[in-house]
């Protein structure tokens, strides 16, 4: 098989709608989908692929948005994220109206994630981590073997995920980048929800906030 991945940056958040796929079966997993479901689709369409599931790294609007309206689009579940996130999906379309995703509807996840489940995307098992503290049920998919992370806002290149809600923990969020990602090797390549991905190991160098030099 060969992995295979297109990031679609939607809504006037830009978040990184992604989507994997195998190159052979064409099977698609389609992570985040924050909004825009039609274009969603439409690239679906345009690549030859037939989508599995949606997979949610947590409940926030612009990754969660548009879930809903693609997964009965499609006829697909969504997987994720763990159910901390409950209150965040819940409240999706209060959340689209005061930040212009206007097609938001609340969802309840066809199955829940936690730490220790696997998910297949593309044809590989992908590890789930529970990496709380920008929301409390926040999950991050890795796959040892792909040397791939899909990180959603917990790591981004330079930066981390914001801990200033009410329900933000800026400590558990340090913590998990530390102990469950960083360990997982420098050369694992990360691609988050918003901006250009990376390495691990230039974060664990570099990064500001959680870097070697912190």
């Amino acid at each position: 098989m060969t992995l295979k991945a297109a990031v679609l940056p939607v809504t006037p958040l830009q978040q990184n709608c992604s989507i994997f796929w195998d190159d052979q079966d064409r099977r698609a997993s389609v992570i985040d989908p924050g909004g825009e479901p039609d274009r969603i689709a439409a690239v679906l369409g345009e690549l030859d692929l037939t989508a599995e599931r949606i997979l949610l790294t947590h409940g926030h609007i612009d990754h969660a948005g548009g879930a809903a309206a693609l997964a009965e689009a499609l006829g697909v579940p969504i997987w994720g994220p763990a159910i901390e996130d409950r209150f965040l999906l819940e409240g999706l379309a209060a959340q689209g109206r005061a930040y212009g995703v206007p097609e938001a509807r609340a969802v309840t996840p066809d199955r829940w994630l936690a730490e220790g489940d696997t998910v297949p995307i593309a044809g590989l098992d992908f590890a789930v981590l529970h990496c709380p503290g920008h929301t409390p049920g926040h999950v991050v998919f890795v796959s040892t073997a792909a040397r791939v992370a899909i990180v959603g806002d917990v790591l981004f290149r330079g930066s981390i995920g914001r801990t200033d809600f009410p329900y933000g923990d800026a400590e558990a969020l340090v913590t998990a980048i530390r102990t469950k990602l960083f360990p997982l090797g420098d050369d694992m390549v990360f691609l988050c929800g918003h901006g250009p991905g990376g390495t691990f190991g230039e974060e664990r160098r570099s990064n500001p906030f959680v870097g070697e030099g912190r």
